[in-house]
C-alpha cells in the first residue's frame, strides 16, 4: 500500500492499488451516476487549482453543509491538498448554531448542496464579514457554482500546477485538517481541531477491525459525512479499495442496498432499530406456519453465542433451518450480499447485535468522540474481542484507562488538538498528563474489552440518595415496537419516571387493528386504551431493570423527538435540558400527583 500519512494520499493509494471505473457512485434522477478513479482526481485537482487562482492560504477556512455525494469528496480533498481547512457543518443545526460556526471559524466561503440550503444560509452568511462567497453544489439560478472555482483552475492550470505540487508536499501530517463542531446537548458549539494524523492514523488502525472487506467490495453511505464517524468511514473504504455508493434518501435505504448489493455500511443505532422493527413488521403480517416459522427463528437468533462451544449441536442444527428458512430472507432484503455493518454514536441494544450474527451479517458496536477522530474501542467479527453488550476492544495503538470515578480516559494519536479559540475547554478536556476525559462511565477488562455504563454528567440521584443510569434504562425500553424515543427522569425526585415519544406509525397500525378512532396525535395519546397498552409495555420492561431504575410513572407525549424539531442533536441523542424546559409542566404533573 502506498504510504498514507495526510487523507488526500488516500486518493494516490487508490490511484496506485485500486484504480477503478467506479470509486465514488451517487444516484441521480433515478440513475448511478459513477467516477472513476481517473474522474476523481480530476475533479480535486481542478478545484484545488481554483483554489490557489483565488488566493486560498494554507490555513483558510472553506465551510460545507451538503447532503453525501461524490462532489464532497472532491471538494473535501481539494482543499485539504492545498493545506486549507474543512469546517463540515450538519444541514440540520438551527440558524443561531449556522451563524455561530460560520462566524466563528472565520470561513472564507461557504459551499451548500442546493436551493434549499442557499436560500436559507445566504442571509446569515451576508451577516459575517470574513465570509466572501456563497456557492451551490446544484444549480441554482443566482447562485455562484461551485464548479465556477474549479473552471477557473483548469483556465490557469499551467500557472497554478507547480504551486499545488508544492503546496501538497508542505502538508503536513500534523497540519489541521478539519474543524468539526460537536452539537452537545446545551449551549452553542466547541470546533475541534482534528490533524491529518489524528485522522489518518485512526482510519488506518481501523482497518484491522474490517479484515473481512476486500477491494472492489461495495460501501452504501447515508449517514451525514458531516458526522465523524461516517467521514473516517468514508475514508477507510477508500484505504480499502472498496467502491463507495452514496443513498438517494433515509427513505430509499432498502432499494438503494438491494440496488447495489452492499456489502457494508455505518450506521446509528436509531436508523438500524427501524430495519430490524421494519423486518418484524412484516412477520407480524404473515399468517399461520409462516408466521409461527419466522418467530421461530427469532427466539432462535435471539439465544445465539458467538461462542460455538457453547451451542449444542441440536441449536446448531435448528439455527442452520432458521437460516435457511427465515434469514436468508433477511439478508436478501438487505441485498443478499451484506457483510458487516458498523454501529456507533450510541448505545445498540445487544439483542440487535446477537440476532444478526445469528443470520450471518457481523454487527458491530464500537465507540468513540469527535475529540478522539473517532474510534476508541470496536468489537471484531470474532472471538476473543466480540462481546455483545460491549464496545468491543480497545486497540494496542491507543491508551484507556478508568479514573477513579469510574469515567473512562483516552491517550492516542488520535486525540484531537484541542478546541478552536477555547484554551480554556481544552484544559478542561485534556488533563495535564494528556490524557482525554470522554464523560463517559465504563469498565475495561483484562482483555482490554470496553464497556459503557452511562454518560457521567447524565447519571442521577433520587431523593432516596440512590443512583439511576438513564441511558441503561432507555435504551431497554427502545426494544418497544411502541416507543421511538423516550427519556427517564427523577432527579432528586423519590422515584424514576419517563416521557415516551411513541412510534406513531405503529401506534396508528395497532389502532386501526383495534377500532381506536383519534382526531390527531394528541387525542391519541389521552385514549386510556392506548394509555393501558404502554403500561403493558412498561411493565414488561421494567421487569428487566433493578427496582430503583424501573418507571413508576410515565407520560406520553404528541411531538416526534427528531433533530429538525430541536429536541435531538443532529447524531441523534437526547437534548435533555431542552426536553425538561419544552416539558416542564408534564414533569411537575407526575412528581406533584405522586408527592
Amino acid at each position: 500500500m502506498t504510504k498514507i500519512t495526510r487523507t488526500f494520499d488516500v486518493l494516490t493509494n487508490s490511484e496506485v492499488n485500486f484504480n477503478r471505473d467506479v470509486a465514488l457512485s451517487i444516484k441521480r434522477n433515478g440513475k448511478w451516476e459513477n467516477f472513476s478513479t481517473e474522474a476523481y482526481r480530476k475533479n480535486v485537482d481542478e478545484f484545488s487549482l481554483g483554489l490557489l487562482a483565488l488566493g486560498f492560504k494554507k490555513g483558510d477556512k472553506i465551510a460545507t453543509v451538503t447532503n453525501n455525494r461524490p462532489e464532497w469528496n472532491f471538494i473535501d480533498f481539494g482543499m485539504s491538498q492545498t493545506g486549507c481547512v474543512h469546517v463540515c457543518i450538519y444541514p440540520t443545526i438551527s440558524d443561531r448554531e449556522y451563524k455561530h460556526i460560520l462566524s466563528h471559524s472565520e470561513s472564507r466561503i461557504l459551499i451548500v448542496s442546493g436551493k434549499e440550503l442557499y436560500l436559507r444560509l445566504k442571509p446569515i452568511a451576508e451577516q459575517i464579514e470574513t465570509i466572501e462567497a456563497v456557492y451551490t453544489i446544484d444549480a441554482v439560478e443566482g447562485a455562484k457554482n461551485w464548479r465556477e472555482i474549479a473552471y477557473l483552475g483548469t483556465s490557469r492550470e499551467s500557472e497554478f500546477r507547480p504551486l499545488l505540487e508544492k503546496r501538497r508536499e508542505a502538508v503536513s501530517p500534523d497540519d489541521l485538517l478539519t474543524l468539526i463542531y460537536t452539537s452537545g446537548t446545551t449551549g452553542l458549539s466547541k470546533g475541534v481541531m482534528l490533524t491529518h494524523k489524528n485522522v489518518v492514523s485512526n482510519f488506518l488502525l481501523a482497518q484491522q477491525f474490517v479484515t473481512y472487506l476486500k477491494p472492489g467490495d461495495r460501501a452504501l453511505s447515508f449517514l451525514p459525512l458531516s458526522h465523524v464517524l461516517e467521514r473516517v468511514g468514508n475514508y477507510l473504504w477508500q484505504s480499502k479499495g472498496l467502491s463507495v455508493y452514496y443513498a438517494e434518501s433515509m427513505d430509499t435505504l432498502g432499494d438503494n442496498m438491494r440496488e447495489i448489493k452492499a456489502n457494508t455500511f455505518i450506521t446509528v443505532p436509531r436508523v438500524f432499530e427501524k430495519v430490524y422493527d421494519k423486518i418484524i413488521n412484516k412477520g407480524r403480517d404473515l399468517k399461520g406456519i409462516k408466521k409461527a416459522l419466522f418467530f421461530w427463528a427469532v427466539k432462535m437468533g435471539d439465544r445465539y453465542d458467538p461462542d460455538p462451544k457453547k451451542r449444542s449441536m441440536a441449536y446448531n442444527a435448528k439455527l442452520a433451518l432458521a437460516n435457511k428458512l427465515i434469514f436468508s430472507k433477511w439478508r436478501e432484503a438487505l441485498g443478499g450480499e451484506l457483510k458487516g455493518v458498523i454501529s456507533g454514536g450510541a448505545a445498540l441494544q445487544p439483542r440487535l447485535a446477537r440476532i444478526f450474527f445469528a443470520a450471518k451479517i457481523i454487527v458491530q458496536e464500537g465507540y468513540g468522540l469527535t475529540e478522539t477522530s473517532p474510534l476508541i474501542s470496536a468489537n471484531m467479527p470474532h472471538l476473543p474481542f466480540l462481546r455483545f453488550g460491549s464496545v468491543g476492544v480497545v486497540p494496542e495503538e491507543l491508551e484507556v484507562k478508568i479514573a477513579a470515578d469510574g469515567e473512562i480516559l483516552e491517550r492516542g494519536p488520535n486525540l484531537m488538538k484541542g478546541y478552536y479559540k477555547d484554551p480554556k475547554k481544552t484544559a478542561e478536556a485534556i488533563d495535564k498528563d494528556g490524557w482525554f476525559h470522554t464523560g463517559d462511565i465504563g469498565t475495561l477488562d483484562e482483555k482490554r474489552m470496553l464497556t459503557i455504563t452511562d454518560r457521567k454528567k447524565e447519571i442521577f440521584k433520587l431523593s432516596g440518595g440512590k443512583y439511576v443510569a438513564p441511558q441503561v434504562v432507555e435504551n431497554k425500553f427502545k426494544e418497544s415496537m411502541f416507543i421511538e424515543q423516550l427519556m427517564v427522569i427523577g432527579e432528586n425526585e423519590k422515584f424514576t419516571a419517563a416521557l415516551i415519544s411513541p412510534d406513531f406509525e405503529f401506534l396508528h397500525n395497532w389502532c386501526n387493528i383495534h377500532h381506536i378512532t383519534y382526531r390527531d396525535n394528541n387525542d391519541l395519546i389521552k385514549k386510556q386504551k392506548v394509555i393501558d397498552r404502554y403500561q403493558v409495555e412498561v411493565d414488561k420492561y421494567n421487569k428487566d431493570l433493578d427496582h430503583v431504575a424501573q418507571v413508576k410513572v410515565f407520560r406520553l407525549v404528541a411531538d416526534e423527538w427528531t433533530p429538525e424539531s430541536g429536541d435531538l442533536s443532529p447524531t441523534l441523542k437526547l437534548k435533555r435540558k431542552v426536553l425538561m424546559k419544552k416539558y416542564k409542566p408534564l414533569v411537575e404533573g407526575i412528581y406533584e400527583k405522586k408527592q
